[in-house]
């Protein structure tokens, strides 16, 4: 028996949410009594590091079909690692691929299946996970009774924890489908820490008056090694790229410190953002509705609060 982390790579290596993934994989593995194992698609360079994170064993499937997301192939390969690895419960990175791989796991393995889980799982005689439902209005808890589980972890809900040393690394020999789907090309943004995987973000919204003063947000971004995000207004309005959209019809994070300046917080922004550690609102109006939901408010222009803001982190930066 044994617990199963799907560890997803990007350009063959694995980043923050592989380490998060495994450090859930193999806190959930303690409570069942049993070994954590790890499952790489695709090469990784640093494979090897999942030990460090808990992986007693890292398994890697080596294939061309791999290159481009197929879920289906996806589906097949993890399934068939899961038998091999004897594992009754995997676990995936509630991404946009483990978001596709959930339901499809399940179907196949006739697993019960917990999309966005946040907390782990019990083990009192019944496997319950928990999770936020109605837009972090209100918790569920889940039983899963079957034999085997599919599990997705909400991204920044545990840090990755390394307490080991470096596993070892075998190869797999699966049988794969043939793809469905070609890639003709992926763009990527690059340069930029991923907003689901940002501890620290900088958004602002309409308030910002134009594209042209975005300069002091994100400067206020660079100081603090912040990820840069919008409402969906200054998205669809071109002021910024659409990627950096959050809310409930864009990207939903999970940061340590979040700062909505110059954003109103309608009820559709908040869905996306209301898991934040500390939220940090700028807005001079005070019946902004972000207020009563700030951990944090300045009721003031932000064209007078961010500048004299930024100068005092620099200086904070400095001293420290």
């Amino acid at each position: 028996m044994s617990v199963l982390v799907f560890a997803e790579q990007q350009g063959g290596e694995l980043k923050k949410a592989a380490f998060e993934a495994v450090t859930y994989g193999k806190k959930t593995a303690d409570v069942l009594g049993v070994d954590c194992k790890a499952l790489v698609l695709g090469s990784a360079s640093n494979a090897a590091e999942l030990g460090k994170y808990g992986a007693a064993e890292v398994l890697t499937v080596s294939d061309a079909s791999l290159d481009g997301f197929d879920g289906s192939v996806y589906t097949s390969a993890i399934a068939q690692a899961a038998e091999a690895a004897g594992a009754s419960v995997v676990v995936l990175m509630h991404s946009a691929k483990g978001k596709d791989l959930v339901g499809r796991l399940a179907a196949k393995m006739d697993a019960g299946s917990a999309p966005g889980v946040n907390q782990l799982p019990t083990n009192d005689g019944a496997f319950r996970v928990k999770k936020n439902v109605f837009s972090g209005k209100a918790i569920a808890e889940i039983e899963i009774s079957s034999a085997n589980k599919v599990i997705s972890v909400m991204g920044n809900s545990f840090q990755p924890e390394a307490t080991g040393a470096d596993a070892p690394v075998n190869e797999l020999s699966v049988s794969l489908p043939a793809a469905r789907i070609s890639v003709k090309s992926v763009d990527k943004v690059t340069g930029s820490v991923p907003l689901p995987e940002a501890e620290l973000v900088v958004s602002a919204g309409r308030g910002m008056k134009g594209p042209e003063n975005w300069n002091i947000i994100e400067e206020m971004a660079d100081i603090l090694g912040a990820a840069t995000a919008c409402s969906r207004p200054v998205a669809d309005i071109h002021w910024r790229p659409h990627h950096e959209h959050v809310g409930q019809t864009g990207v939903a994070i999970r940061p340590n410190l979040y700062f909505a300046i110059g954003i109103s917080g309608a009820i559709q922004h908040l869905a996306g953002v209301n898991s934040s550690k500390v939220i940090v609102v700028i807005n001079k109006d005070p019946e902004a509705p972000f207020f009563k939901a700030a951990d944090y408010g300045v009721c003031a222009d932000l064209f007078d609060v961010v500048p004299k803001l930024n100068e005092a982190l620099k200086k904070f930066k400095a001293g420290a």
